[in-house]
């Protein structure tokens, strides 16, 4: 059985494999270490095999390693999974990005939140580029207000876009929703200082989204293992 470093190190390859058959440099890709559910001896594992990037689905269990692994150096944390209203005071005390921001309240919210002797939070601005029901992101139709409003406040610092894809699309549906993706991100990119991040990728879809432009996969059960998702 693979060690965590093991897994890591695989999937380290793949980006890079990915990124020079798209003809990219070979650090233009980030790999974020989607940890939730995991336990912190799973994150320490990862952090001494020179992991810096963890994004975590679920604000409790963030927190929580958050605050456990505090004593850290250079640990990156990014909250990726929806927030409810209720729970921005806690993801802009502990978090150093959210990328699933998706309406202004939330916005807004986090801003107000952010803690003075913090850096501004980054945040992407999560796109439900397929429009689906089952899905949280911005609709298209909305995404420039958004950003727009977020680009506004003080304490939050733009960085990019993030989207989940559908799952099992098929190879055209694919290729138009990352070229959907690119150009999005394109038009923001050339107009907006510190917008450099367009997070997209998972193990199933990361070759084709580093092909379309991703600078951040996710990728979880690929580094950690399969998950146990207790009862929420």
């Amino acid at each position: 059985m693979q060690t965590i470093a093991e897994r890591l190190d695989s999937a380290r390859k793949g980006i890079d494999q990915a990124a020079n058959s798209a003809h990219r440099p070979p650090n233009s890709v980030k790999l974020l270490a989607v940890s939730k559910t995991k336990p912190v001896s799973d994150i320490i594992e990862a952090y001494e095999a020179g992991q810096r990037m963890f994004g975590e689905n679920y604000v409790q269990e963030g927190v929580e390693k958050v605050q456990e692994l505090s004593n850290l150096d250079n640990i990156e944390w990014h909250m990726i999974g929806p927030i409810q209203s209720n729970k921005t005071k806690v993801v802009a005390e502990h978090f150093d990005w959210v990328q699933s921001v998706d309406r202004e309240k939330i916005a807004r919210r986090l801003n107000e939140q952010r803690p003075e002797s913090l850096p501004p939070l980054n945040v992407c601005i999560q796109v439900n580029v397929d429009d689906e029901d089952s899905k949280s992101g911005v609709s298209l139709s909305e995404l420039a207000s958004l950003v727009e409003f977020v680009s506004s406040q003080e304490r939050l610092c733009l960085r990019g876009l993030m989207a989940i894809p559908k799952a099992n699309p098929d190879d055209e549906q694919q290729r138009q929703t990352l070229s959907k993706l690119k150009e999005l991100f394109d038009h923001y990119h050339t107009s907006l200082s510190n917008f450099d991040t367009l997070s997209v990728g998972m193990s199933s879809d990361m070759v084709e989204a580093i092909h379309h432009g991703s600078t951040m996969v996710r990728v979880g059960t690929a580094i950690f293992g399969k998950r146990d998702y207790p009862n929420r």
